[in-house]
C-alpha cells in the first residue's frame, strides 16, 4: 500500500510499509496426534524388555474404570503373571507426619547404588468430595527419581481399605514381569486399617517418630501386630535421646505380644532418613525376615494365602460394580434413598429390598 506520507514533500517523515495478514493459526505450532492404543503382545513385550514409558501405560491402563481398558489391562496381566513373583515385596506405612516418602527416597537411594531395580507404589490420598489428588510424591524424591534403576509411580488411593490402591496388587505384578526386583508399597497412613497394604506384600514395616506429643499414641495393638519391623524414625539432632527411649518402650510392648504365625520376632530400630543413618539396619533386618520365613515355608504360605485374599476381594469388588451399575437399580435405588430420606421406611428395610430385586432380576 502507498503512503502519501512518504512523498518527497512530507520531509521527515515517513511510514513504515504494514504486514500481511497472519493466519489465526499457529503455523509453528505442532500438533500431537492421541497416541494410538497398543495391542496386549505390544504391552507384554514392551514390559519385558523393562520399558518404563510402557510400563507406566500399562498402569495406567490397570487403574482405568473403562470395560474396554480394563479387558486389555487382565489380558496383559495373565500375560506377566508367570514372569512375577521374584521381588521382594516390602509395605510401608505410617501416620502422616512420620517422614514415609524421605524414608523411601533415602531406602530406595541406598538399593539402587547396590544395584537393585526399585519400583516405588506411592499411594496419594484422594479427596472424598474432589475425588482428586496431588500424587506429589515423585516431586518429593527428587534424588531416587534420577536413578536410572528406579521407577516411581504415585496412585490414588481412590477410598480404598487401608489407603492402599485398588489396582496396586496388579501393578506389582508388572513391576516384577519388567524386572524391578525390590517392590516398595507407601501407604496413605491415617490410622485406619492397613489390612489391605499387608495382604500384598512380604515384610510390613510401621514408621514412626517422636518427639511430637504423648509417645503411647504410638503403641496401638491392631497396627502393631501385623507390624514384622518398626523403624523410629527423625534418630537425629536433639531427638536422638528421645528415639532411642522410644525404640526401647516399642521393643518392650512387641515382646508382650503372642507369637507370630511366621515365627518371626518384630524389632525396633532407629533410624534418620534426612542424614542416611540406620537404613541399611532396617534392610537388613527385611532380608533377615526373608531367609528367616523362606527356610520355614511360611513366605510361599503367606504368599498362597495372599493370593486367596485377593481373589476373593476381586469378587467383592465385581458385585458391587455390578449392583451399581445396573441401569435398572439406578433407578431403584434413587427411589430407594429418597424414601429412605423421606422416612418412609428404614435404610435396612431399603437395602434388603434393593438387594432382593437385584438378585431377582439376575435370577431371570
Amino acid at each position: 500500500m502507498n503512503h502519501p506520507e512518504n512523498d518527497k514533500a512530507y520531509k521527515g517523515l515517513t511510514v513504515n510499509e504494514g504486514v500481511e495478514n497472519l493466519p489465526s493459526v499457529n503455523p509453528y505450532a505442532t500438533f500431537h496426534r492421541k497416541k494410538r492404543q497398543l495391542s496386549v503382545d505390544e504391552y507384554f513385550e514392551g514390559i519385558r524388555r523393562g520399558d518404563i514409558s510402557i510400563l507406566g501405560q500399562a498402569v495406567t491402563l490397570v487403574e482405568s474404570n473403562l470395560p474396554a481398558d480394563q479387558l486389555i489391562a487382565q489380558q496383559v496381566i495373565e500375560r506377566c503373571l508367570p514372569f512375577a513373583g521374584g521381588a521382594i515385596r516390602l509395605g510401608i506405612t505410617g501416620v502422616p507426619g512420620a517422614g514415609k516418602s524421605t524414608f523411601i527416597e533415602a531406602l530406595g537411594t541406598e538399593l539402587c547404588h547396590q544395584g537393585k531395580h526399585i519400583a516405588v507404589l506411592a499411594i496419594d490420598p484422594s479427596s472424598e468430595r474432589s475425588k482428586g489428588s496431588i500424587l506429589g510424591d515423585k516431586t518429593r524424591m527428587n534424588e531416587l527419581s534420577t536413578q536410572a534403576n528406579a521407577f516411581i509411580r504415585p496412585s490414588p488411593s481412590a477410598g480404598s481399605l487401608g489407603g492402599v490402591a485398588r489396582k496396586t496388587r496388579e501393578t506389582i505384578v508388572l513391576c516384577e514381569a519388567a524386572g524391578f526386583d525390590t517392590i516398595l508399597v507407601e501407604t496413605v497412613g491415617v490410622g485406619q486399617s492397613e489390612t489391605a497394604a499387608h495382604s500384598m506384600v512380604d515384610y510390613f514395616l510401621l514408621l514412626q517418630v517422636t518427639g511430637t506429643g504423648d509417645e503411647l499414641q504410638g503403641i496401638k495393638r491392631g497396627i502393631m501386630e501385623m507390624a514384622d519391623g518398626i523403624a523410629i524414625n527423625k534418630c537425629d539432632g536433639n531427638n536422638m535421646e528421645r528415639a532411642r527411649a522410644a525404640r526401647v518402650s516399642y521393643r518392650n510392648a512387641l515382646a508382650l505380644f503372642p507369637p507370630s504365625e511366621s515365627g518371626w520376632k518384630p524389632d525396633a530400630l532407629c533410624c534418620s532418613a534426612v542424614e542416611h543413618t540406620g537404613i541399611a539396619e532396617v534392610w537388613k533386618n527385611v532380608e533377615d525376615y526373608v531367609a528367616f520365613t523362606r527356610q520355614n515355608g511360611y513366605f510361599e504360605r503367606h504368599r498362597t494365602e495372599q493370593a486367596k485374599y485377593w481373589m476373593y476381594e476381586t469378587i467383592n469388588a465385581a458385585l458391587l460394580n455390578g449392583f451399581y451399575q445396573n441401569e435398572h437399580m439406578e433407578l431403584r435405588i434413587q427411589q430407594a434413598e429418597q424414601q429412605v430420606l423421606n422416612n418412609e421406611i428404614s435404610s435396612f428395610i431399603a437395602a434388603n429390598q434393593l438387594l432382593t430385586e437385584y438378585k431377582n432380576g439376575r435370577e431371570n
